[in-house]
This record gives C-alpha cells, structure tokens and sequence, in this order.
C-alpha cells in the first residue's frame, strides 16, 4: 500500500510540475487505492482550476429519427425507441429556454440536434436563434450540430458561436463497436475543423458501452493530442431496445476512478460530468471531489437529469463557485 501511494504522489507532483504522464503511468493508476487516486486527482484540480465551476444545459433542439446507427442512442433510427421526434424546435421556444436558464444561473447553453449533421439552411436558422440569444442575455451559446465542415463552423463563429460539441464517444480502438455509419477519424476531422474555424470544442465520451480502461484511457489521451479543454464524461443510461440495453450501469467508484485518472491525464480542462449522472447514487458528488469540475444540469436529451436548483445546491456546499472556465 504505502508503495501504491508513493506512485501516486510521484505521479501526482509530475502532472503538478506540468509534465505529461503517458499511457503507461495512466494504466498503473487502474490499480492504485480509490481514495488516494480520487484525493490526488481533486488536488490537480484544484492546483490548475481552483474552484471554478462550469455548469451548462442543454436543449434538444431536433430529436429522433437519426440517420445513424450509435448503438447507445435513443435517437437513432435504427431502433424501436419510444422517443419524441420533430423538427427544429421554434426559434422563440429556444430563445426562451435561454431565457430561463440564464436567470437560473447557468453561464452556458448549448443546442443539440439529431442527426448526422444539419444541412446549410439549418444552420443560417441556428445562427439567427444564437444571436436572438445574444441580443437578450448574457448566457453562452454552444451548439452541438453533428459532423461540420469548416465553412458552417465559420459561418457559426461569425454569428457569435464560440464553442462546439462534438464527442469522441470512444477511444479509436473501440470506435467502431459502438457506431459504424461514421468513424472515429471523420469525428477528429470535425474537431479540427472548428478549431480551425477558430471555435473551441467540448469532446469526451460515454463510460460503459462495454470498453475497458485502456479504451477509457487511450480516448483521454487523444482529447489531450486535440488540445480539448472541455471534456464530458457521460455514464451510460441503458436504452430499451437499443443494443446496449442491458449494459451494466457503472458504479459511483467506477466513475470516481475514471474522473481521477482523467484529471491525471488532462489536468487543466473542464472535466464535465454529463448523462447518467443521474443514476449515482450521490447524483455525481463522489467524482467532483476526484477531480471533475463541471457539468451539465437539467434533463438530458431523451431522459430526466438533475434539476439546476439541486446542482447549485451542491456546488456551494462542495466548495464550488459558478464560473467560465477554459472559455
């Protein structure tokens, strides 16, 4: 034991003196003490972020009837879910939904549609919604609009868009177990093309699709290469009648181990705790005091979330204060 702490202090004092571990150190971390790990990597955290918290919200602002075949997803038209569809949602329905997230507290909002990508007449309409949302407020719009080319992530940028979602959902060597209608590599394309549309980009994954930790570890090490600085960690949320249905829903140590082995890994991001965390038990409690330092609150796309009352609630209590971070 006192030899597994050691490594994790030396672990620890490497990442603190901004030199990167590799994915060697990385899987040694798979097998060291929780509470040590989760300490460690709470201490990172608080080394390179302090004690701003990024919280956001989405809207789900086209669902259903997805061209793509994501073996987690809801939205796919692949499977016999009982999800709603429709089109893009009123302007003036979003616009108010900003509206109230804002006086709320929440400093981002970001607008996610179905889809493999949103066609150009689309994204003119998502550019007019963005400014209408910038013209009555102060919250922050992100969008979430599928595989882009660096000419609509421009057109974005210049209608006032900073921030694009686009999730690696899985390390490159699981990739294609859980989607084959695109690839992993078409994903890294668009990330890069926002970037160099001039946007930043929030990219991170889903945890139990059936991956292994070196998956888990091998997708941190790529955002790292990409230069994210928004990292999401979603939970899988089993589906009816989706393939992954009767996947086993991780544990609150499991996501605590994940969280601090990814603050090792990129240890000045938002790390952004995002779908299931609803299923913990302690609603995510557990993984910000091991490094995470935001999240998405409210409903998810398709299922319940955690109301943005009870989040702030628990932000003051761990410490926490509402913020901007890696803008």
């Amino acid at each position: 034991m006192q030899e597994q702490q050691q490594y994790i202090e030396k672990l620890k004092n490497k990442v603190l003196n901004k030199q990167q571990i590799d994915k060697d150190e990385a899987l040694e971390l798979v097998n060291m003490p929780l509470a040590e790990l989760c300490q460690a990597g709470n201490e990172i955290r608080q080394h390179f972020c302090g004690n701003v918290f990024d919280i956001c919200t989405i809207i789900n602002g086209k669902s259903g009837k997805c061209s793509e075949d994501c073996k987690y997803c809801a939205q796919s038209a692949y499977y016999k879910t009982k999800v709603e569809t429709y089109n893009l949602l009123d302007r003036k329905e979003i616009v108010d939904g900003a509206r109230y997230n804002e006086n709320k507290g929440v400093l981002r909002y970001s607008i996610v549609t179905a889809g493999k990508s949103l066609n150009d007449a689309e994204i003119d309409e998502m550019c007019k919604t963005a400014q209408a949302i910038e013209d009555n407020g102060k919250i922050k719009v992100c969008v979430s609009f599928g595989l882009l080319n660096e000419s609509q992530y421009k057109k974005l940028n210049d209608a006032g868009i900073k921030r694009v979602h686009n999730n690696l959902e899985a390390s490159k060597n699981y990739f294609s177990n859980v989607c084959t209608t695109h690839s992993f590599d078409d994903k890294v394309k668009a990330i890069k093309a926002a970037q160099k549309a001039g946007m930043t980009v929030c990219s991170g994954g889903i945890m139990g699709l059936g991956e292994s930790m070196e998956d888990r570890i091998d997708m941190a090490l790529s955002l790292r290469e990409l230069n994210v600085k928004s990292v999401p960690i979603n939970m899988l949320n089993p589906i009816p009648h989706t393939p992954f249905a009767d996947n086993k829903v991780l544990t609150n140590d499991e996501m605590c181990r994940i969280v601090a082995i990814y603050r090792f890994v990129l240890p000045d991001v938002s790390i952004r705790l995002a779908g299931g965390r609803g299923l913990l038990p302690d609603k995510g409690e557990g993984c910000f005091k091991s490094g995470a330092n935001a999240a998405i609150s409210g409903d998810m796309l398709t299922t319940s979330g955690i109301t943005i009352d009870t989040d702030m609630a628990m932000i003051k209590k761990l410490g926490f204060e509402v913020g901007l971070w890696n803008e």
